[in-house]
């Protein structure tokens, strides 16, 4: 059932008011990274030993590059990862204040207006043509 025109703005306002209460927030991804570090003497290089890591890293994009960020307590772990999930939140609440405004601009009768002062000294174009030159 489609929704009415104060239903729609009913909505709009509460998204508006979820957007108003997010925390800290930024966009990124966390992701863990293993590997063998460059000492060959290191008990990552025996067989059967488990590479270093997982180490954590908040990566981004910003004007083209990647930016990398190392998370190395578990503490800058959750707080980054608190982060990048309330961007996500600020994601879909963006998103769905998009969607209830669209359909709000589609319920919305069409208003006569009347012309401002600026408008109505408008110039009409001439219907002489100008000389080639």
């Amino acid at each position: 059932m489609p929704l009415s025109l104060p239903d729609l703005t009913q909505r709009r306002e509460w998204v508006a008011q979820q957007v108003a209460q997010l925390g800290d927030l930024r966009p990124g991804c966390v992701t863990g990274t293993s590997g063998r570090c460059g000492k060959p003497g290191c008990r990552c290089h025996q067989p059967g030993e488990p590479p270093h890591g997982p180490n954590f890293r908040l990566t981004d994009k910003a004007e083209g590059k990647t930016i990398s960020e190392s998370l190395p307590t578990p503490a800058a772990l959750r707080k980054a990862e608190r982060e990048v999930a309330e961007f996500r939140r600020f994601q879909e609440l963006s998103r769905e204040f998009v969607e209830t405004n669209t359909a709000i601009c589609r319920l919305r009768p069409v208003a006569e207006e009347t012309p401002s002062a600026q408008e109505k000294k408008r110039r009409k174009r001439s219907g002489r043509r100008s000389r080639a030159k």
